[in-house]
This record gives C-alpha cells, structure tokens and sequence, in this order.
C-alpha cells in the first residue's frame, strides 16, 4: 500500500444532515415549497452531486417539462445559496471530522504515505470543512484534491479516481480508498481501487459488496468518548498495520 484517497462528505465528515438541513433552507430562501426530510434525502443521495441532485427533485415535482436553461439558471442559483447555508453550517469546526480521520491523515502525513482526495462535491465545500481540523494550509496534506470541478462524469463514474491516480503516480492496486456509500464505492472499485467503507446514517442500508472491509468508522483508541458511543464495537486504523497490506495484517481490531 503506497497511498490513502479519501472521499469527502460522509467519509471524512458527517456531512450528510447538514447539507440536507442547507437545501432545505435555500429552497425557504428561494421561495420554494420543497422540504427533504431524512427518508426522501437519503433516496436523493443515489444521485451524485448537488446541483443533479436538485435537478433530479425538480423533474419528479414537474414530470415531462423541459428541464431548459431558464430552468437550469434558477436551480443553480438555489444550489448558490445552498453552498452559503452548508459553509455557514461547517466553517470554524463546527463539524467535526469522524473518528479517526484526523488522527490517520497526521500519521500518514508523518510517515510520508501520499494521500489524495476523490470528491464530488465542491471546492468550497470541502475547504470550509478541512481549513479548521486540517488548518487553512490543508492542502499541505493532499497530493492532489480532485473535486466536482475536475471531471464531468460524478461517482458512481471512475472518473475521479483516474484523475487522482494520474495525479499520485501510483498504481491502482497499491492504494487504499476510503468511502461511505455504494456510489463512492462503485467509482473506487471500477478504478481499482481496494476501498474500506465507513457508512453512515443515511448510507448504511446500502449495498457494500465488494469492499475490502466495512466498519462503522476508524475510531481513536487515545478518546474514551468513542468508547462510550461505539460501545463494544470500538475499532481503529492502525497505520503501520496498514502499510503491512502484503502480509496480511491490515487492522488492529479491539
């Protein structure tokens, strides 16, 4: 194993509510009627992406119109403010990284494992969630950042994951992809990418099948408050267990 990806929302962070709960408030915003509660956003969550995700929700409210530009402009316009409510959400740490994740990116970076991240949202996004846990320089930590920006085709399309491991330089079956839902799993795994899935609430009852290993996140043995919310089902990454990958003792479990 020569190189950790990461993906972003729901893998790095909990993120999922939270832009849930800034959807619902550009769509007051903007003066719509609409209102995803938990059980319609995680049926959403199949679709890739903000804006095609709201697209995708203006076709199932107005079945056979034309999705056309006037359309388009004023649904990227709600996506815009959207982006203001989930940075307002998220920005000074507001949003805590998961268990682990933060004590696995210091230590790769002290071990000098390359690592990248394999995004489909937003470079606003993902820097208003890392510049406070990671610092304002967070992209220090990162080979490269590949986001929503960088390909046109969204998870569950490889796209992504080609670009970063152009970018990293080393070969697909020599990295360890980390994601929490069957469409970042998909994308990793049509790249060849060996990937460990940390679901969450809203992506649990998807299907993983596939996955090098399923957990409920990476845990920090060092915190006794993830003892306290994992009960006896406290699990952990371990760095150098990790880079042992060839002989066969990947993660310390306890």
């Amino acid at each position: 194993m020569r190189a950790l990806i990461f993906d972003v929302d729901g893998t790095l962070a909990d993120t999922e509510d939270a832009h849930r709960r800034a959807f619902n408030a550009a769509f007051e915003e903007a003066g719509l009627d609409w209102h995803w509660d938990e059980d319609t956003y995680t049926r959403l969550l199949q679709v890739a992406g903000g804006k095609e995700r709201i697209a995708h929700y203006w076709r199932t409210c107005n079945p056979g119109a034309e999705l056309n530009s006037r359309v388009r402009t004023t649904l990227d316009a709600v996506h815009a403010i959207k982006t203001k409510h989930y940075e307002a959400r998220v920005e000074g740490g507001k949003l805590p990284l998961r268990p682990g994740m933060e004590r696995l990116i210091d230590e790769a970076y002290a071990a000098g494992v390359p690592m990248a991240i394999a995004s489909t949202t937003t470079p606003v996004n993902i820097d208003a969630l890392l510049r406070t846990p990671l610092g304002a320089d967070w992209r220090k930590y990162f080979v490269a950042v590949c986001d929503a920006g960088v390909v046109p085709n969204k998870k569950p399309a490889p796209d992504v994951y080609f670009a970063v491991l152009a970018a990293l330089g080393v070969p697909a079956a020599d990295c360890l992809a980390f994601e929490d839902s069957e469409n970042g799993l998909r994308a990793a795994m049509a790249a060849g990418v060996p990937t460990l899935v940390t679901p969450t609430a809203y992506t649990a009852m998807q299907s993983f099948d596939g996955a090098l290993l399923v957990l409920p996140h990476l845990g920090d043995p060092d915190q006794p408050m993830v003892q306290r919310l994992a009960g006896t089902d406290q699990r952990w990454v371990d760095l150098p267990a990790l880079r042992r990958w060839h002989e066969g003792v990947l993660f310390e479990v306890s």
